[in-house]
């Protein structure tokens, strides 16, 4: 249950933030930072908790390099896939429904002559970006670094948002959908997303699995000092 709260509570921080900037009309640097800063400090307060994934993409992706069960994806998913509806309600609610309306309750859509299918490769590369950096990370801390995952997060905004709305998350997706009932190409916020996520994260695994740094091995042993200094026999 706290697993599921904790991506509960990220998820939802992020799609309400993220999607009532875009509701509040601001600019597209301002949107993209409101979404890199949800994740970062979401990534902050719930990580050591749930590993802060509030994306059903990023959960495969942690399946797929084996740090996550199978058994527990419905559990990270049911609580995303909630969390995404729950915020767009709220919002609508809240911050009122002539406002989200006139901005389809912040539904990605695809940009005028773009095809659902270069709407996927899209939304795969963005996704594959975000995953690599967070693949990476975990891999190589153990750990989530907010800062530089929610960097990546604004970049991409910024690089595809009047693309595909660069979603890079079905859930951030899903919950506009469904409170709007805006589901044209919905498809692609699913597929594009993890199939980048999956590539991402076996590509990281192939890069930092078992890779020796030389420096990093030099710099351990210069800080352990020479034998003597630490009182030991030569």
């Amino acid at each position: 249950m706290r697993v599921w709260l904790a991506e509960f509570i990220g998820t939802f921080a992020l799609v309400f933030v993220g999607v009532g900037a875009i509701a509040a009309g601001l600019e597209a640097l301002a949107v993209a930072l409101a979404f890199a800063c949800a994740v970062a400090v979401m990534i902050a307060a719930v990580g050591p908790i749930s590993a802060a994934h509030f994306n059903p993409a990023v959960t495969l992706a942690f399946w797929a390099m084996r740090r996550t069960r199978l058994a527990e994806v419905p559990l990270y998913w049911s609580a995303q896939l909630a969390a995404g509806v729950v915020a767009v309600s709220a919002l609508s609610l809240w911050g009122g429904a002539d406002r989200l309306e006139g901005v389809a309750y912040g539904a990605t859509r695809l940009a005028p002559g773009l095809s659902p299918w270069a709407g996927v490769g899209v939304e795969a590369v963005l996704t594959f970006f975000l995953v690599f950096v967070i693949a990476s990370i975990v891999i190589r801390k153990h750990a989530m670094d907010g800062l530089y995952i929610g960097l990546t997060v604004g970049a991409g905004a910024l690089a595809g948002g009047s693309l595909t709305g660069a979603s890079m998350n079905p859930a951030r997706s899903f919950g506009p959908a469904l409170v709007s009932g805006e589901w044209g190409a919905h498809w692609v916020y699913w597929v594009g997303p993890c199939l980048g996520a999956v590539a991402a994260a076996l590509s990281a695994q192939y890069l930092w699995t078992r890779r020796t740094d030389p420096l990093a091995e030099v710099g351990r042993a210069t800080s352990r000092g020479h034998p003597l200094e630490r009182g030991e026999q030569v």
